[in-house]
């Protein structure tokens, strides 16, 4: 090819880069969109053949990570994490900070032999329900454990994705795989180190709550209403659900009727001296006043104790990755007519909403107040796959489905660590192993795989080969090296190092470590480096960014920690800085900088 060739096919990728680094963080189009788009764009100028673009989705890595997702729903629906939560809670006295030490060394150990997000979401609702059992504020426990779940991931090949999908890459670029257990002392000492930092300096910069109650966490004291129905008040006789109160948009929630509690339904009858609990805003409330007969009982603050009765409670739910309510709006879900269930408010990206959520469609991380009865909250978890935000309280519905399933991924772990059969194999026999026996079912396995990770890791795999093959990691390697030689090799490193932790901001940490490796790997070869070690301090490098919520697991417990982006920037920026200096120090001491 000519040099003016070269040159052109060099700046289309970098054009396709930077258009998938935007993409990426503008967060419009979901990551396997993205990755198909990126696909697309190298096939059809005939940059790779199609074999070398979908070659990517042949490799074992993701037959490895499709098999992992399974045999974690396989461990959920045994509930063996409920009995490990549940010996987390005789560990010490919540809030504690012995406590946090025990709680973030069981998760980080769980995430290291399970996907981080997976973790994340099984824990989240038996913490902040032992917070608020326990009277703690959520907020102090969240963070450190999403942190916790994403530092765990790097004791093990199979603890994160990122992991798995860089081995994979090495693998194809003549090296040999990482070992199951190879990065383990270093991911024991990150582990460490960032539950060290989380007790002795994260947990002073976390935010606390003050309130006491939900309806408090949630600003819902100026929504909060109690009304008194007057002789003559033209709401007498109406029914509730299409009273004067519901067409001004104010929902009933409870009816006080001499000595009795009525939760309202749609056929009941308003009657005079009704004393009505009403959500809605109250400066509206004030201009019906004499219009509608009723009087407001000013000198009540309305809280969680009379939104609750024998039966009734108000709660949390999280919308999950996997809910049937994303992308759906309330006023299409209509779940108090479906199931019975009151959204009293809403909890997304660091801001309450308490008007007009019926607009507002539903995204994965939105924490919703609602009030019901016990039965119904168990409905929205498992009609609809939301996650309702209380402890678990029970053992494993089955104890011997539980240690069957443990026991068939222990083994597929060592049959794999220790060269037995291929890791891919190990793994996918335990899979279809738990789907055999009725551990989990085949329909319920193919739901629990993360398919856009998989579509994601595959796809930006084929973009790495299409650096190598127009020359654009060789392009890059040498602006690097012109521009940081004068920094040393270890300065050289350090520069990869911290553009990965900048490239995970708008990109997911598997994305961010697969666009720099071939330019990290390319530039290894030309100083006559160990790439090796430039691969796997990339890898690391993913995981040990903690500047901004972005990470799936610090989603997931965004809203139920009532946090704000401000927050995760406090405690990770100095967990970042910290971790970074720990790795670059000891990554050399565990791998050579030169070939040996």
């Amino acid at each position: 090819m000519s040099i003016e060739t070269v040159t052109l096919l060099i700046g289309y990728i970098l054009f396709l880069l930077l258009l998938a680094i935007v993409l990426f963080s503008l967060e419009k189009l979901s990551v396997d969109i993205i990755t198909l788009i990126l696909l697309l764009g190298l096939v059809i100028p005939g940059i790779l053949t199609p074999k070398e673009a979908f070659q990517g989705f042949s490799n074992d890595i993701i037959v490895i990570l499709a098999s992992i997702f399974v045999i974690s729903a396989a461990i959920k629906d045994a509930g063996v994490l409920d009995w490990f939560g549940l010996q987390m809670r005789r560990m010490a006295n919540v809030g504690s900070p012995k406590f946090l030490v025990s709680m973030m060394g069981l998760v980080g150990g769980t995430s290291a032999f399970m996907n981080n997000t997976t973790v994340t979401a099984l824990f989240t609702p038996l913490v902040t329900g032992m917070a608020r059992k326990a009277g703690v504020s959520p907020s102090k426990l969240l963070m450190p454990l999403a942190f916790a779940s994403i530092l765990g991931g790097t004791c093990t090949l199979i603890g994160t994705s990122t992991n798995v999908a860089v081995s994979g890459f090495i693998q194809q670029n003549g090296m040999e795989p990482i070992g199951m257990f190879e990065i383990a002392p270093i991911g024991l000492i990150i582990l460490v180190v960032g539950i060290l930092y989380m007790v002795f300096i994260g947990s002073r910069l976390l935010p606390s709550s003050a309130e006491v109650d939900l309806t408090g966490d949630y600003e819902m004291r100026e929504y909060l209403t109690e009304i008194v129905v007057l002789p003559l008040s033209p709401l007498i006789g109406q029914r509730i659900v299409d009273s004067d109160l519901s067409i001004l948009n104010f929902t009933v929630l409870k009816i006080l009727r001499g000595n009795r509690t009525l939760l309202p339904e749609q056929e009941t009858m308003v009657e005079e001296g009704d004393v009505l609990i009403v959500t809605g805003k109250v400066s509206d409330l004030m201009k019906v006043l004499k219009i509608e007969g009723i009087a407001i009982k000013s000198d009540r603050v309305v809280d969680d104790a009379d939104l609750e009765d024998s039966g009734v409670k108000i709660a949390e739910v999280q919308v999950g990755k996997m809910a049937k309510v994303v992308g759906r709006s309330l006023v299409d879900l209509d779940l108090r007519a479906r199931m019975g269930v009151t959204v009293l408010a809403m909890f997304r990206h660091g801001r309450t909403f308490a008007e007009q959520l019926n607009r507002i469609s539903l995204n994965e991380g939105d924490v919703l107040l609602v009030r019901a009865e016990s039965s119904r909250l168990s409905m929205l978890q498992e009609s609809l796959g939301m996650t309702v935000m209380e402890e678990i309280a029970r053992t494993p519905a089955n104890p011997r489905k539980g240690m069957f399933v443990l026991s068939v991924f222990v083994s597929a772990v060592l049959c794999g660590s220790l060269g037995w059969l291929p890791l891919s194999a190990a793994f996918l026999a335990a899979a279809v192993l738990c789907v055999l026996l009725g551990a989990v079912s085949a329909e319920r396995a193919y739901q629990f795989i993360d398919w856009r990770l998989l579509i994601l890791i595959g796809g930006m795999t084929a973009f790495g080969v299409a650096m190598e093959k127009t020359g654009t990691a060789e392009y890059l390697s040498h602006q690097i090296l012109q521009i940081f030689s004068p920094l040393g090799v270890h300065g050289i490193l350090g520069g990869f190092f911290l553009l990965t932790i900048l490239l995970t901001q708008p990109m997911s940490n598997a994305a961010a470590a697969l666009v720099v490796l071939p330019v990290a790997i390319k530039t290894a070869h030309l100083m006559g480096c160990e790439a090796r070690t430039f691969a796997i301090g990339i890898m690391l490098a993913a995981s040990i960014s903690f500047i901004a919520p972005l990470e799936p697991s610090c989603i997931l417990v965004y809203g139920p920690g009532k946090y704000r982006f401000i927050n995760f920037v406090k405690v990770g920026l100095g967990l970042t800085i910290i971790l970074s200096v720990v790795v670059l120090s000891l990554l050399t001491v565990f791998w050579p900088l030169w070939p040996q």
